[in-house]
């Protein structure tokens, strides 16, 4: 992948999408039980997963019954997503965005969007939500965050990546959320749940190659970022494991 698709936030994740599926970590099924109670959120709503990747937080809402549909500009993250519920017709992919998501007006009754939130143009989100929302409906943002003080692990390996990745300064979500957060959604409603998942190298490799910032396999720097890396995990592993304490974040409101 050339610098210039790196720059492309559509593009980034275009060689990335079998680590996306494999290492990284769901939403946790609690967030659907918080939405019917923070909303009266029901299976029969209209749900737009938008930047809905390769579909993990979509899983939730089809899992709930919802009819949803998957907007991604990303054509191999969105084919992902398509084969993993391929046998699903409550799952419709869209290829658009979140400032041109392509459905029609006033077509669903809440729209998500997960990690990819920190990229999308807040004025013109923010325009186009409110044309394709129902009267009433709602807009949900979720993140998972690792913990990064939470563990002398967690720390180092966020110093390793504010060190050695290539832009992990500026795509980092926790850097950007609160002032584009805060401007879009009204009355918002919060939600947070700790989980920790346990992994071994491999997993902490793939989870690491998920991630845009992190050298892709033919970056000159590729071989000797995962050797400091695993400097890193070795380090701090018991028995061969290191874990990783998450907190998911959720935020429901009104596009203002």
């Amino acid at each position: 992948m050339t610098a210039q698709h790196e720059d492309d936030p559509r593009r980034r994740f275009s060689n990335r999408v079998a680590d996306y599926v494999r290492y990284r970590p769901g939403y946790p099924p609690g967030l659907v039980a918080w939405l019917r109670d923070a909303v009266d959120f029901r299976p029969e709503w209209f749900v737009a997963d938008v930047g809905c990747g390769t579909g993990m937080l979509a899983r939730l809402f089809l899992d709930n019954g919802n009819m949803v549909y998957g907007v991604e500009p990303n054509d191999a993250m969105r084919a992902a997503a398509e084969t993993a519920f391929e046998h699903n017709p409550r799952f419709v992919a869209f290829a658009g965005s979140a400032e041109a998501t392509t459905l029609p007006d006033g077509a669903v009754d809440l729209i998500t969007a997960g990690q990819a939130f920190h990229w999308f143009d807040p004025a013109r989100t923010k325009r186009e939500w409110k044309r394709i929302l129902s009267p009433g409906g709602r807009a949900l943002v979720v993140f998972n965050s690792r913990l990064v003080d939470a563990t002398p692990f967690m720390a180092a390996y966020d110093a390793y990546l504010t060190e050695h990745a290539v832009d992990y300064k500026g795509v980092d979500h926790r850097r950007v959320l609160g002032d584009k957060l805060h401007t879009f959604l009204d009355g918002c409603i919060e939600w947070h749940y700790q989980f920790t998942l346990r992994h071994h190298w491999d997993d902490v490799r793939g989870l690491a190659m998920s991630s845009s910032y992190v050298p892709a396999a033919g970056h000159p720097k590729h071989t000797s970022f995962f050797d400091g890396l695993k400097s890193v995990f070795d380090a701090h592993a018991r028995n061969g494991i290191v874990e990783f304490p998450y907190e998911c974040e959720a935020y429901v409101g009104w596009p203002d």
